[in-house]
Parts: structure tokens; sequence; C-alpha cells
């Protein structure tokens, strides 16, 4: 069953066009990965999605047309972002952030903790006291904590240590593996991808040239369209 369907989805900032037909479908259940080098569109699609910004094509997420909904509307069908920058309530506490926006359902604290046990030893720390990947650790348990429909994440591991990088990919993996939720993920590395992803999407200059399985992005395609 398609759980997010995007077709020709075009997109501006202002007088500057960012995206140009971007076009993906996400199965319920499926982890696909969003890839294109900087610049592409990737972060814009997400926005998009979620509605932070307005768009144009068609954009549906469990039968609903996003494009009529409000943001706060459209995470409500089940919409959970890990954004960019992870973006932490820093002059709240870990506990805080994490009830900020939680929602009924399978994920509650204990799960979130027992999944992110870091969380869990520091549930009175302002989020502005956590290191950098702490930080990425609590915007996902936040997420979870809206009990989503479908998870995305935006460069989630971005710019943190590789024993940091390891433990966000393992736990993705196992998300994947023993919840089945949808996932949309956002990354560089194509061998951490290759671990998790069943499909991907490529951008370039704001449109898809490339949709395919995981397991046919070649090092050709990969070379030609991502660059790495």
């Amino acid at each position: 069953m398609t759980l997010l369907r995007v077709e020709n989805l075009s997109a501006s900032y202002g007088a500057s066009q960012a995206l140009f037909g971007v076009d993906f479908t996400l199965a319920e259940g499926e982890v696909l990965a969003l890839m294109g080098r900087n610049g592409m569109g990737k972060t814009t699609t997400v926005k998009a999605i979620c509605r932070m910004i307005p768009s144009q094509g068609r954009l549906e997420f469990a039968g609903q047309n996003l494009q009529l909904l409000p943001s706060f509307r459209a995470a409500r069908l089940g919409l959970g972002l890990v954004p960019e920058g992870r973006r932490c309530f820093a002059s709240l506490t870990v506990a805080e952030n994490l009830i900020a926006a939680a929602r009924p359902g399978h994920w509650t604290m204990a799960r979130v903790t027992d999944l992110l046990p870091r969380l869990g030893e520091r549930m009175g720390q302002r989020a502005s006291s956590l290191s950098g990947g702490e930080q990425q650790m609590l915007a996902i348990g936040r997420a979870l904590m809206t009990n989503p429909r479908l998870l995305i994440l935006d460069e989630a591991t971005e710019g943190l240590a590789p024993l940091i990088r390891a433990e966000i990919w393992a736990t993705l993996a196992l998300l994947k593996r023993e919840s089945g939720m949808s996932i949309l993920v956002i990354d560089k590395s194509l061998r951490e991808l290759a671990q998790v992803a069943d499909s991907a999407a490529i951008l370039a200059r704001g449109e898809t040239v490339w949709t395919g399985a995981m397991e046919d992005v070649t090092p050709d395609v990969s070379e030609h369209f991502v660059g790495v």
C-alpha cells in the first residue's frame, strides 16, 4: 500500500524556484533514501511534504491531500520529522523535549529510552548541555514520541563522530527490523544507506532523475548523480 505519493512537486522560495518536478512513492513499511548532491532540493522536498513551505503538484499521505493542510494537521496525520540541525528546545530538559509533542501510541517514554538509553540517563538535563550526538538522539526520540506513521530524517548523522553515527544507523536498522516503520531518510553515506534502505530516489537541480531499488544504486549511478 502506498503511504506517500509525490508527483510533479514544485516549490519556490519567493521568486527563486527550488523544485521543478519531484516524483517518488513510499510504501507502508518501506525505507526510502532520498539522495543527491548538496543543494539539489532534498531538504526543500521534506519541507514541502511537512507543509513548511507552499508547493504545487500531487502530494498525498495516507490517502489525504497534504496540499490542503497546514503543517500541524499534516503532522497529526502521522508525519514525524527529525529536522536538519536537530533543533531541540535548548532550554527544556530531555524529558520536556520528549513530551512536548507526544501523542498516544506505541512509542512511550519507556520505549524511547529503551531504544535510546542515553536519553534515559539524561532526563533532567537541559538539551543545551547535551553533546551533538545526544541532541540528535533526542531529536529522533522526540519524533518517535509523536507516534508517526512515517519517520523523516534529514541528514541525521551529519557532522557526528563515527561511533555516534554507527549508533544512529543501528537504531534505524532496529526500527526497520522490529517496528516495520516507514522511513524517509536523507544522508550522504551510501554504505550505511545500503544497509537499511529498500529503495532510493535521486534528485538533481530540483527534480527526480533516478528511482529504483537501493540494490540497483550501482557505483556508476552514484558517481553520476550523487558524486560519491
